[in-house]
């Protein structure tokens, strides 16, 4: 399945549209990775473990996106959109939202 940010697929004409389409994930790090992350913060330098559950989590919300967009009989999906958040009362958790619009191309 094609996933674009643009409104359009070059070369491909989009033949129907089937509506607008979420991939959610909402994601905790453990608090072991969590004193690893604080000792970077303390100390500078990247935290590999909050980057890696960034990805993760863009990955599967891309993904549950495009099952979605499928089950809807598109085969493509335009206009795609990643949002982040930090949730909870200590911002533990953080949300990945994908969206775009579900639509079938030639």
């Amino acid at each position: 399945m094609i996933a674009t940010t643009t409104p359009n697929i070059e070369g491909k004409r989009i033949i129907a549209y089937k509506g607008i389409v979420f991939g959610e994930v909402i994601s905790g790090v453990n608090v072991i990775a969590d004193m690893a992350a604080g000792l970077r913060n303390f100390f500078g330098g990247r935290s590999g473990t909050y980057e890696n559950e960034l990805i993760t989590a863009r990955e599967q919300a891309v993904q549950e996106m495009q099952q979605r967009a499928s089950k809807m009989g598109a085969n493509a999906v335009v206009g795609v959109d990643i949002d982040y958040e930090v949730l909870g009362s200590d911002n533990g958790m953080l949300m990945v939202t994908a969206s775009g619009t579900a639509v079938v191309v030639e």
